[in-house]
């Protein structure tokens, strides 16, 4: 295990599935391990229902942001994909309810790091999380 020596990035990503898959940090661990992986690439998952699970050790280096993994912390949301596989924010309430607190959480621990989604990193052709992270943390950091 390697351990994460500096946290410049908080990534917001999300699981892209649909709304009616209730999946959690088993999953995607499972997922993940299909894949090759040594194990799920995120630190936290929230499920639909926003009960927030652990993945990775915090002090882990994860496996969800190419290129600052070693530098980042990475939270997945279930979700993210409509009926008809596009792109969709559909998140629950009870999910964001979760998120605001555990990116306050992050920010607390890491006061330096900056918040953002994954598609805002450079070259990531997605639109994962599927909404505006930089925006809703604006008005997030605001209200809390």
């Amino acid at each position: 295990m390697a351990e994460r020596k500096e946290t410049d990035f908080v990534v917001i990503h999300c699981s892209a599935t649909k709304p009616s898959m209730d999946i959690g940090a088993k999953d995607i661990d499972r997922w993940h391990r299909q894949k090759g992986w040594r194990k799920i690439g995120y630190h936290y998952v929230i499920k639909r229902d926003g009960t927030i699970e652990e993945g990775r050790d915090l002090g882990e280096v994860g496996a969800h942001a190419r290129g600052i993994n070693s530098k980042s912390v990475g939270i997945c949301m279930a979700g993210g994909i409509a009926d008809d596989g596009k792109s969709e924010d559909n998140f629950t309430d009870e999910q964001w309810n979760a998120l605001g607190p555990l990116v306050n959480q992050m920010k607390v621990a890491f006061p330096d790091a900056e918040v953002l989604g994954h598609r805002d990193l450079p070259n990531v052709a997605k639109d994962c999380p599927c909404f505006d992270v930089r925006e809703w943390w604006k008005e997030t950091e605001v209200s809390s």
